[in-house]
């Protein structure tokens, strides 16, 4: 029987959830995810789990945040003054807006913190610091 070895292209089903049980996301109602093994496609910790695994197989992966998203860096947060956001811009806590980097770059971040002088800005991924169990069956092997 195959097994996978870096550098195959896999596909694989997948739910992730976090601590809570709770979904982050799967690809149930979706074509496969199909990446190269060992080529940084994917989180590191999911990654790793791939060699050996035939198809057909399935299994449940823990990812500790270092080998998924990482720790949230305390200098991806950035106040800014809420008098140069434009008015129409909503500023709920949690809501993900995008900006521009004075390098022309558009950059997801997550709305951390309102007042009525600042907004904070958060440009950590949504995951980051976060363990992540994934239940996965690998679909196929090339």
């Amino acid at each position: 029987m195959t097994q996978v070895k870096p550098g195959d292209t896999v596909r694989i089903h997948y739910t992730g959830t976090l601590a809570d049980g709770s979904t982050f996301d799967s690809s149930e109602g979706r074509d496969p995810l199909e990446f190269t093994v060992g080529s940084g496609q994917i989180i590191p910790g999911l990654d790793k789990a791939m060699p050996g695994m035939a198809v057909g197989e399935k299994k449940v992966v823990e990812v500790p945040c270092d080998d998924a998203y990482g720790q949230p860096d305390p200098n991806a947060r950035q106040a800014v003054p809420r008098a140069e956001i434009p008015a129409d811009i909503p500023l709920d806590i949690g809501t993900q807006l995008q900006v521009q980097t004075p390098q022309g770059q558009v950059m997801p971040v997550t709305v951390a913190e309102v007042t009525e002088t600042e907004v904070t800005l958060d440009a950590n991924h949504p995951l980051a610091g976060r363990d992540l169990t994934f239940a996965i069956e690998l679909v196929s092997i090339d």
